[in-house]
């Protein structure tokens, strides 16, 4: 019998802004490099693994805000979702020590220039670039969105946290050219349909979380109603069909756009 893999937490930001243009929601979006393992050439929203360094500052309260009330694991979840954020866009959720507003973009940008390439290449700590700055982690930026978990049988397994933010005002964003290949912000709607036309490759889960953000007209709303949401976890299961195909089942409580999908053509 194959062991199965092991299940590793990891977290997701969909990064917002209004756009003035079509009075829609838009979202940070990027397209995975084909050679990287995992959603290869895929539309995807910034994340990555929980790792040490992010655990290490949880147990530092004065490197963040708003972990009150939130046990370890909540914290690395959070602290992970602000350090992915800040590799594979160059947006940074911080704020000087003792500042209330997010961190102003120049100096984000200074700061992105100065230590983003390090940071990726392992070069330097997240806690070292944001202890020589000064900053502290908005982890309070950071309204949790969705929860979900690869299936078992899959050869690579995570524990996702999905969390949503307002991306601070005149951060741009851009993909690292490692990692991602390009990045676009983007409405729900443009990238379903690029998705439906072949334009982009989008993840399941990606889909749903994006047809879910798309009911919401502004960024505001999309924060409020995030805030009061019950976030049921998704774990879904494949099954075949009588005609040869497969469909994914969801936990229809959790508030997505249905509970059985097609998966795949039968045959």
């Amino acid at each position: 019998m194959t062991e199965a893999a092991a299940v590793r937490p990891a977290s997701t930001v969909l990064l917002l802004r209004d756009s003035a243009a079509t009075r829609e929601i838009e979202v940070f979006m990027m397209v995975r490099h084909h050679q990287i393992e995992f959603n290869s050439g895929a539309l995807v929203f910034p994340g990555g693994s929980v790792d040490k360094d992010d655990q290490e500052i949880a147990g530092t309260p004065e490197l963040y805000a708003g972990g009150q009330g939130l046990d370890a694991e909540a914290l690395g979840f959070r602290i992970a979702g602000v350090r992915e954020t800040f590799e594979e866009s160059g947006i940074l959720l911080a704020r000087r020590k003792g500042a209330v507003a997010l961190i102003e973009a120049e100096a984000a940008r200074q700061i992105e220039a100065a230590h983003r390439l390090a940071l990726c290449e392992s070069k330097i700590s997240f806690r070292e670039v944001i202890e020589r700055h000064g900053l502290v982690l908005a982890l309070d930026a950071l309204v949790p969105y969705a929860h979900w978990i690869t299936p078992e049988g899959m050869p690579k397994r995570f524990d996702t946290w999905f969390f949503l933010a307002a991306a601070p005002p005149d951060q741009l964003g851009a993909h690292d050219g490692r990692e991602s290949t390009d990045s676009i912000w983007v409405s729900p709607r443009e990238a379903l349909a690029g998705g439906d036309d072949g334009r982009f490759k989008l993840p399941f889960p990606t889909t749903r979380n994006l047809i879910r953000l798309g009911k919401q007209p502004a960024v505001a709303d999309a924060l409020a109603a995030a805030r009061v949401m019950d976030i049921v976890t998704v774990m879904p299961v494949m099954t075949k069909t009588a005609d040869g195909g497969r469909e994914l089942r969801i936990p229809r409580e959790a508030g997505y756009d249905g509970e059985v999908f097609a998966f795949g053509a039968a045959g």
